[in-house]
């Protein structure tokens, strides 16, 4: 905000202002009763009947080649466009004077568009939203509820029908809390009770936002996988995630087996289908063969994400029985 501005309102606008944030969530409810939260999500959404536009609004745990992966193994007529940037919570995609960084190198392929632009035109079918992790700062310094219910408000106005998701994701395999530990507890404490549900009270009436439970799809294969001493070509967590110039582990970036298993989530979430017998052979964004999982991994991967997505309500799929 510009400093002569503030000079000219009355200290106590001033303090109520700074005390909102300048946001419109004042006088909002903080979140959700239980029995909103039910309502929301008590009916499924209709399975879709052909192939989806879609939008993702996000970061590196988007990436390029997920999408891309996601574009092969969906129906015939499914496009994607997105707009990245490196670690970018929602309030830098928002907001002009926020610095997207990496925002020239994440967006130099063919499927960039400009976000607002973009959900302006009304002519994507589902958009995605991710926010940044780590998910506590992202809370605490961005009002990750806040822009998560701008998005969703902006992307509605473009167009009512849309189907709106946020990429629930993961942290750093090295987290002193433990990785494991953090995906279980994180879901509830940090990706419902303090961004999904605060946005979505911010809306009167309520209206959904679904979920990609992609944190939990990972934790529930590696658990799998781990417990078996390994499956195929995937020895442990690690053999989901990217390797440094030097051969270390990345910590948060995936590899393409990484990619592929959170590709099969949001096929799964999205078209409402079981991806058994789903290719595992595909290609990166480049054209370039992707690493493929083993054909024992591959099924496990398929077979973990049906079983994820459907115990999982806010999926918006048919729950299992």
């Amino acid at each position: 905000m510009n400093s002569r501005w503030l000079r000219r309102i009355p200290l106590v606008s001033v303090l109520f202002l700074s005390a909102c944030g300048m946001l419109k969530s004042c006088g909002t409810p903080a979140s959700l009763t239980p029995e909103q939260v039910k309502a929301a999500y008590s009916d499924a959404l209709p399975a879709p009947t052909a192939g989806l536009r879609v939008f993702h609004l996000g970061h590196s745990l988007v990436g390029r080649d997920m999408p891309v992966m996601l574009d092969q193994l969906a129906a015939q007529g499914h496009h994607h466009n997105s707009q990245l940037g490196w670690g970018t919570p929602l309030k830098a995609h928002w907001e002009p004077g926020e610095e997207i960084f990496g925002f020239e190198a994440e967006n130099n392929h063919p499927r960039y568009r400009d976000a607002k632009e973009a959900l302006t035109d009304g002519a994507y079918d589902a958009v995605i939203f991710t926010e940044m992790v780590e998910i506590k700062d992202a809370i605490k310094y961005h009002a990750s509820p806040e822009y998560l219910n701008r998005w969703a408000e902006f992307a509605r106005k473009g167009n009512p029908d849309a189907r709106l998701y946020l990429y629930e994701t993961w942290h750093n395999t090295d987290d002193p809390a433990g990785w494991l530990t953090r995906i279980d507890q994180d879901l509830k404490t940090y990706w419902e009770d303090q961004v999904l549900l605060p946005a979505m009270a911010r809306t009167a009436p309520v209206q959904p936002i679904y979920v990609i439970p992609a944190g939990q799809v990972m934790a529930r294969f590696v658990q799998e996988v781990e417990s078996r001493g390994g499956v195929d070509n995937i020895a442990d967590r690690y053999g989901l995630f990217a390797r440094q110039d030097d051969g270390t582990p990345d910590t948060i970036h995936l590899n393409d087996l990484g990619a592929y298993l959170v590709a099969l989530t949001h096929y799964a979430v999205l078209y409402h289908a079981n991806p058994a017998g789903l290719p595992f052979e595909v290609q990166r964004a480049d054209g370039t063969k992707a690493d493929a999982p083993g054909p024992a991994a591959a099924r496990l991967m398929q077979d973990v994400v049906w079983q994820v997505v459907t115990s999982y309500p806010k999926t918006g799929v048919v729950q299992a029985p």
